[in-house]
């Protein structure tokens, strides 16, 4: 499996807009859409290159993304991970479980991942369902529950 940095970008990008507004994340893919995340997909090797808050505030304002009640960092009884280290979970994630050889339905499995269940489950920082192997994740997911 090639390591897409567009994708880890991109996932990055949605926890860090996440944080900031207090949405949950599947709101924060909800409010861009797929045009939207798709530019940031396309362009993720150009918009790397600015501050990450830089290019969330601009994607904020163009997209009107409004603001929530979601704070999960606050509510960690623990230390928070990075908002690196969510993306990472997320695009492997969307990178094991994306139809191999369409490039064009990767953002659909963003979307698909981002609205389903498990995103909740990676989101919930007091519990240590983020940080398990790769692999467990996947099959969670597929299975449609923790196992």
């Amino acid at each position: 499996m090639a390591y897409d940095n567009n994708l880890f970008f991109t996932c990055s990008l949605i926890e860090f807009m996440g944080r900031q507004r207090k949405l949950r994340r599947n709101a924060v893919v909800t409010a861009l859409g797929g045009k939207a995340l798709q530019r940031i997909y396309d362009y993720a090797d150009v918009l790397h290159c600015e501050p990450i808050a830089k290019v969330a505030d601009e994607t904020i304002a163009s997209s009107g993304m409004g603001i929530g009640d979601f704070d999960n960092v606050t509510v960690c009884r623990y230390t928070a991970p990075g908002y690196w280290d969510i993306g990472k979970v997320y695009s492997r994630l969307i990178d094991d479980v994306a139809p191999k050889g369409d490039p064009t339905l990767l953002i659909e499995t963003l979307k698909e991942v981002y609205g389903s269940w498990i995103s909740d489950s990676i989101s919930n920082y007091n519990s240590d369902f983020f940080y398990q192997p790769r692999d467990y994740i996947r099959e969670c997911y597929r299975e449609g529950r923790v196992l």
